[in-house]
């Protein structure tokens, strides 16, 4: 049985793209980016505007460490790549790309919801970058994206010390634009044409 990782769905005049794996978390592994790196490439013809969603517990959980913990020197250049390749293209999508956040956008999670053009959350959203605490840290771009969006000394203290930062605080510090209690609605509002 293959894993559904996502699906694609029109509501309002923009798509509408939920995350999925098996367990819930939303988990970015090497299968799953290269199938949104295909999506995105074929949305991007047409479409008026994305928003990108996980679910009411995970936005998602960031990268596979398990998968990232087989690779060796080579692959491991090669999976940071792709998961470049994937954000640049959230990036650079040609209509407004949101992010409706709820639950936990951590590590590879909240780089996806940095490359996008908004990031609305929901009341219990909380993010991290909790590599340094693993050992690790973002090969996807985050550690350019966050301290151009909330300063230097605040994505420091998020990377560094791993610190976990609520729905309220990241509305304060700049890192999301709107906490709402229907962030895909709210998404589709903002975006829509």
């Amino acid at each position: 049985m293959s894993e559904t990782w996502f699906e694609t769905q029109p509501s309002q005049g923009v798509t509408v793209l939920q995350l999925h794996s098996s367990d819930g978390t939303n988990r970015l592994t090497r299968a799953s980016l290269v199938l949104l790196l295909d999506t995105l490439s074929s949305l991007k013809h047409g479409s008026s505007g994305l928003v990108i969603r996980g679910n009411s517990r995970f936005f998602s959980a960031g990268a596979e460490l398990e998968e990232i913990a087989a690779l060796n020197g080579r692959a491991a250049y090669e999976f940071a790549g792709l998961g470049q390749g994937v954000m640049r293209m959230i990036e650079t999508f040609p209509a407004p790309v949101c992010a409706a956040i709820a639950g936990y956008c951590m590590g590879g999670g909240l780089d996806l919801a940095l490359a996008c053009h908004q990031r609305i959350a929901a009341p219990n959203a909380v993010f991290g970058h909790r590599g340094a605490a693993l050992g690790l840290i973002t090969g996807w771009g985050g550690t350019g994206r966050l301290p151009r969006l909330i300063g230097r000394e605040q994505a420091l203290r998020m990377f560094v010390a791993a610190e976990k930062v609520s729905a309220r605080n990241a509305l304060h510090m700049g890192l999301v634009d709107a906490v709402a209690d229907d962030p895909v609605a709210e998404a589709i509002q903002r975006i829509r044409p």
